[in-house]
């Protein structure tokens, strides 16, 4: 996947995880990150528990992306408080 697309989908994935975790979005730049960490949490994951991960620009991981993303941010909520 090229770079452009790697953000797109990171983006996607981090907008639709935010509105899973808090009803809001946490910021364009954020939700880019998020959704790329997520992304590849996501596909270590699947390809951990022997699924198949991120394999390019489709809905398979889009869906795999957003389970990393809800990940990344459950993780990133919990240590952004502490501090």
């Amino acid at each position: 996947m090229s770079i452009l697309a790697w953000l797109v989908l990171g983006l996607i994935a981090g907008f639709i995880a935010s509105k899973i975790v808090n009803k809001s979005g946490e910021g364009l730049l954020l939700d880019i990150v998020i959704g790329i960490v997520g992304a590849m949490i996501g596909g270590s994951l699947f390809n951990a528990l022997g699924g198949v991960g991120v394999t390019g620009f489709n809905l398979w991981s889009l869906f795999v992306a957003v389970i990393g993303a809800v990940i990344a941010l459950l993780l990133y909520h919990a240590v952004a408080r502490r501090t």
